[in-house]
């Protein structure tokens, strides 16, 4: 029977409107990857985005750049003036997220893919678990021997948690970011080991799309899964987008480095590659 209660989507896939204009090769593809802080009960892509990270794909080179936008960064929002990039998810969805990050770094995605507590918690459910190589030992309750500097292999909760903490770490919300992308890259290191395997991507891509809302075909969805698991997990290098904390509206906002977020897109723009570091 079916259920008596509607489940809400726990991620959410979809195509940028205008990525049509966006001036990249066709063989470099951009996703726009949030971590949605919606709590249950709230829609997925209303609330604010918790995890901010740009990430370019060369397919043909097997490389790839993730830059990552810190959540309080203070910019200009299109029709809805100055405010924490994240709050355009809440006046604009993926679709204004996507305006905000484009307009900060000069890179505009071809697609966004969000991400709620319960779907990242089931997407690394589904491959049994992540190993994580942090660069920095901290406590939580969730882990009771703790994080340590270098290899962790997590369970679902703890990736999460992993993803999520930022006060134990030297650069607060800086660091977080730099945690997401190496989440990102953990989680294509256990993909490409079993790709191979009968049946583990069309299983994944089930897992992943069971609770989804996208624009996407099935077949467009496996295609994109395809050429994800094409870049190299090695030659996947992240850069965090810096600059002073201050306040601003009685909050705590972080200034942007708009110059570094420029410099960073002018430079993966067009290959997907950092050539020249952060």
């Amino acid at each position: 029977m079916p259920p008596s209660t509607v489940r809400t989507a726990d991620t959410s896939l979809v195509v940028v409107r205008t990525a049509q204009a966006v001036d990249h090769p066709r063989s470099v593809v951009w996703i726009l990857c949030l971590g949605s802080d919606a709590r249950p009960g709230e829609r997925l892509i209303g609330t604010r985005a918790d995890a901010i990270q740009l990430v370019g794909l060369n397919l043909d080179t097997g490389a790839g750049t993730m830059i990552g936008v810190p959540r309080d960064s203070y910019v200009d929002i299109a029709g809805h003036g100055h405010d924490k990039i994240n709050a355009s998810m809440t006046y604009g969805g993926p679709q204004l997220m996507a305006d905000s990050v484009g307009r900060l770094v000069g890179v505009r995605p071809d697609y966004v893919f969000t991400t709620g507590f319960l779907g990242f918690r089931g997407m690394v459910r589904a491959i049994d678990g992540v190993t994580v190589d942090s660069r920095f030992a901290f406590s939580d309750p969730v882990r009771p021997q703790g994080y340590k500097k270098g290899i962790n292999h997590l369970n679902p909760f703890q990736a999460l948690i992993f993803g999520r903490v930022r006060h134990p770490l030297p650069r607060g919300d800086f660091d977080r970011s730099a945690n997401q992308q190496e989440l990102l890259r953990s989680i294509l290191r256990k993909v490409r080991v079993h790709q191979s395997d009968p049946g583990f991507m069309e299983r994944g891509l089930l897992a992943s799309v069971k609770f989804m809302d996208t624009d996407l075909t099935p077949a467009e969805l496996y295609r994109l899964a395809q050429a994800v698991t094409a870049i190299r997990p090695g030659s996947l290098h992240g850069c965090v987008i810096s600059g002073p904390t201050g306040d601003a509206g009685g909050a705590s906002v972080v200034f942007p480095d708009v110059a570094q977020a420029r410099r960073l897109g002018d430079d993966a723009r067009k290959d997907g590659t950092l050539d020249h570091g952060c």
